[in-house]
């Protein structure tokens, strides 16, 4: 028969039974969650490594486009010393352009101008009658048609 030493000894042997069949629950869970985390720090090492390779990437287009903004700064700078020159050039011609100027209302030019266009007249009304010769009966040249001026 079971005396009080052997119930204790039962029922110690069960707690014990069911202590271990608990450790080995939360070991097999903790597996399962070192397992999970391994996967995601992998993937993240992965993505990380795509990230990284995409910021070298962005870096050296910024560089790219650095050294194309020193090259248009320096063009910058051989524009505005070509402005600067244009500048001085102009400033020294001014005093010929107020000569032209005030000479351009004088009789000497105003008789050249008329006769330019009485010249030019000459030379439109020559080769309009050349090319009404060439054309065929009935046709009139385009310098003369109604509405159209060369």
């Amino acid at each position: 028969m079971l005396n009080a030493v052997w119930v204790a000894v039962i029922i110690a042997a069960a707690c014990w039974a069911v202590l271990v069949v608990a450790a080995v629950h939360v070991l097999i869970k903790l597996s399962r969650l070192i397992t999970q985390t391994s996967a995601t720090v992998s993937g993240l090492r992965e993505d990380s490594d795509a990230v990284i390779a995409r910021a070298h990437a962005t870096i050296d287009a910024t560089a790219g486009q650095l050294n194309r903004t020193d090259d248009i700064t320096a063009s910058m700078d051989q524009v505005a010393a070509g402005m600067a020159e244009l500048t001085g050039r102009v400033t020294a011609l001014a005093p010929l352009a107020r000569l032209a100027a005030a000479t351009s209302g004088t009789r000497l030019a105003r008789v050249s101008a008329f006769v330019y266009g009485i010249r030019h007249a000459a030379e439109l009304r020559a080769a309009a009658t050349g090319a009404r010769k060439q054309l065929p009966a009935g046709q009139v040249p385009a310098a003369e048609r109604p509405g159209l001026r060369s």
